[in-house]
């Protein structure tokens, strides 16, 4: 692996740096209340009336003569999928973390919540809440490192059919959401010792994607009537926007070319401050605005996020300048860029590793790294 741009940590520094990072946290939880309540809903109700509005000029458009339709459909897909994109995003993916729990609204508990996506927010809780949280970036144990799709480090092992990788990662944006639908499911063994559970987790994922594609891909296109293909094609194109969107934010925060992956061994004896290390050196932050921080649910604060994935994200923005600070003091990388920056690595990287490369050794638990 290329040498990384954090210095090396002694153990007494290393705690010193971790219990900095922690008290940030203490802080910031004492001082959640009303404001932090006051934007989720507000975004609850942003998420609600963008689908409305765009499901109504959707269909309001279906019977309107040919260029106005076009306008219409065009702006009823554009807040339709910014419905989708907050719901996703800003409001399902944070919620589900607990980051409201404390309120005790029903409407945002992270274990009952459901999201507008093909795949159960169940599933979710599992290979991302749990998983990937707690295994970030380390092979074998973190199932995000290339989604199981894309050769995206030496360390995994390259086959001819990689070649094809710039692709199938096109389609994979296109079609992310379904990455998400079909991460936790069995690969296989549905009828032998434990089938009888793999037809269970398969048969609760087939509910979920058959309410989705009933209520974006019949029950609204048939209300218009005629103007069925109108409407079909709008949820499509909010469906298809949502899903790029989410691949752009989600892989600009974890495979850019500065961020690193681990060796499993980095577990043996991991303390709390090592994790914290460990977070901040396999994430990459996206810098923009109030905007961008919306949209992209704070996952523009990767960083921040995967430090603090329960508490509320609307505070990272607060967070990350003293994050930033800390790890500026204690000589850790800060991985931080612009969009197109970010992004145009991830695109370097699809393309770099879809032919062979020698495999590097991941980093192990020593920090002398």
């Amino acid at each position: 692996m290329s040498k990384s741009l954090t210095r090396n940590l002694s153990n007494d520094e290393l705690e010193k740096f971790g219990a900095e990072i922690e008290a940030l946290r203490a802080r910031t939880v004492a001082d959640l209340g009303p404001r932090d309540a006051r934007y989720i809903r507000n975004i609850f109700r942003a998420v609600r009336w963008t689908e409305f509005s765009g499901r109504a000029l959707l269909m309001i458009g279906a019977f309107l003569p040919t260029p106005w339709m076009w306008a219409f459909w065009a702006l009823g897909a554009l807040s339709l999928g910014l419905s989708k994109i907050l719901d996703n995003m800003e409001l399902g993916h944070n919620v589900i973390h607990g980051q409201f729990d404390w309120m005790g609204d029903p409407k945002f508990q992270g274990k009952t919540f459901e999201w507008d996506i093909v795949g159960t927010s169940e599933n979710w809780r599992k290979t991302h809440n749990f998983r990937h949280h707690t295994y970030t970036n380390i092979h074998g144990l973190d199932d995000d490192i290339g989604y199981g799709v894309l050769r995206l480090f030496p360390e995994q092992k390259w086959t001819p059919v990689a070649l094809l990788q710039p692709i199938y990662a096109v389609l994979f944006a296109l079609f992310f959401q379904w990455g998400v639908a079909i991460q936790n499911l069995p690969k296989g063994g549905y009828f032998g010792k434990h089938g009888k559970t793999a037809r269970g987790e398969l048969k609760i994922a087939g509910r979920k994607i058959s309410r989705q594609l009933i209520k974006d891909y019949l029950i609204f296109p048939a209300l218009a009537g005629p103007g069925f293909l109108v409407v079909l094609t709008g949820n499509v194109l909010a469906n298809v926007m949502r899903s790029v969107w989410t691949y752009v934010i989600i892989f600009c925060g974890h495979f850019t070319t500065e961020v690193e992956t681990f060796h499993r061994s980095v577990l043996k004896n991991e303390t709390r401050a090592h994790w914290y290390w460990r977070q901040i050196r396999g994430s990459s932050n996206i810098s923009g605005g109030f905007a961008l921080n919306t949209l992209s649910g704070n996952l523009s604060h990767q960083i921040e996020h995967h430090l603090f994935p329960d508490v509320p994200a609307n505070r990272y923005v607060e967070m990350a300048p003293v994050v930033r600070d800390i790890c500026r003091r204690y000589g850790v990388h800060y991985n931080t860029g612009s969009l197109v920056g970010q992004f145009s690595q991830v695109i370097w990287r699809i393309l770099r590793h879809s032919f062979p490369s020698r495999p590097r050794r991941a980093r192990v638990a020593s920090l002398q790294s």
